[in-house]
């Protein structure tokens, strides 16, 4: 595994994280998680992603089950606010209250002091930004986080929350979490310029595009127990199911095979080969599924591949 610094910080992260989005806490149980987790950490992983609003609190709980029986300064540990936890009004966003509130909420969930890595999980255009990067400044200085970031801001949003900072004087947003993938690129247009030029780093999720770029649902099949088949976590899946996309998700698969590596090998390996991209977040409900993508870290695409690739699915 290798490392690297999470923008313009100290902070070393590695190329991939583990994740907890629609897995841990909902289709894998906490046996599970430990154990997919534990196979991370010992692949190298050190960051571990997950947010307050997956499965509304019980990916925490799931992870907050063992997390005390690790050793705390050996990981990563990122979580997230915004989403609406409740029907109370002020129980969403980023107001002050909410990220007050919302913080202590995680770490006790979490079984831990402190997080390292606290992200906006969106913008939000009801509460002034002066007033979240306040409060999250001020949570630095109490030691309940360690550095701030954001997810799926837009580079616009990104240059004022750094702007915000420095004229506050607190510390600055090292990362923003968008999805990345052969299917989605949209943020190579105007948010990864505008990171590089604010000291930001990307930390990518859903580079297999839910698991399409697998290769798993050729011919839009759709298999039993797999996610495109599962209603309740399928939101986001029918552009990617696309007959179009399927056709070139089969062409990435003979490249892969060519290659003699899995298609998910290669589909991460394509996200990191972004400079900008520090770490990309994957899921996994069994541990082959961790070891299998571990093996994507020291992969190195030669430009014919990622030409090859690109040409397939275009920005």
């Amino acid at each position: 595994m290798q490392y690297v610094n999470l923008g313009r910080s100290g902070l070393r992260v590695s190329r991939l994280s583990i994740g907890s989005w629609l897995t841990f806490g909902s289709s894998v149980d906490d046996s599970g998680t430990e154990r997919c987790v534990r196979a991370a950490l010992d692949g190298g992983v050190n960051v571990i992603d997950t947010a307050d609003i997956y499965a509304r609190g019980a990916a925490e709980e799931s992870l907050g089950a063992f997390l005390p029986t690790l050793r705390r300064q050996s990981i990563v540990l990122a979580t997230k606010l915004f989403w609406p936890m409740s029907d109370d009004p002020n129980d969403r966003g980023l107001s002050r209250k909410h990220v007050f509130e919302s913080i202590d909420g995680s770490l006790r969930r979490l079984k831990t002091d402190y997080v390292d890595l606290y992200q906006c999980h969106r913008y939000d255009e009801a509460t002034p930004i002066d007033e979240t990067v306040r409060a999250m400044g001020d949570l630095i200085r109490m030691g309940k986080v360690l550095y701030w970031g954001v997810s799926c801001w837009s580079g616009e949003q990104i240059e004022a929350a750094v702007r915000t900072a420095d004229l506050l004087g607190v510390p600055r947003p090292i990362s923003n979490q968008p999805p990345y993938n052969l299917m989605t690129r949209e943020i190579e247009c105007d948010v990864i310029p505008k990171s590089r030029e604010q000291g930001l780093s990307q930390i990518v999720f859903s580079p297999l595009a839910q698991g399409v770029l697998t290769g798993k649902y050729s011919g839009g099949v759709r298999p039993e127990g797999s996610r495109g088949a599962d209603q309740e976590r399928n939101t986001f899946m029918d552009r990617s199911l696309d007959p179009d996309n399927l056709r070139r998700v089969d062409a990435m698969v003979t490249i892969a095979g060519d290659l003699k590596i899995s298609p998910a090998q290669l589909a991460l390996a394509w996200c990191l080969r972004e400079p900008n991209v520090a770490s990309v977040i994957f899921g996994a409900t069994k541990v082959q599924q961790v070891e299998d993508n571990l093996e994507a870290a020291n992969l190195r695409l030669s430009e014919s591949v990622v030409e090859a690739l690109e040409a397939l699915f275009p920005a």
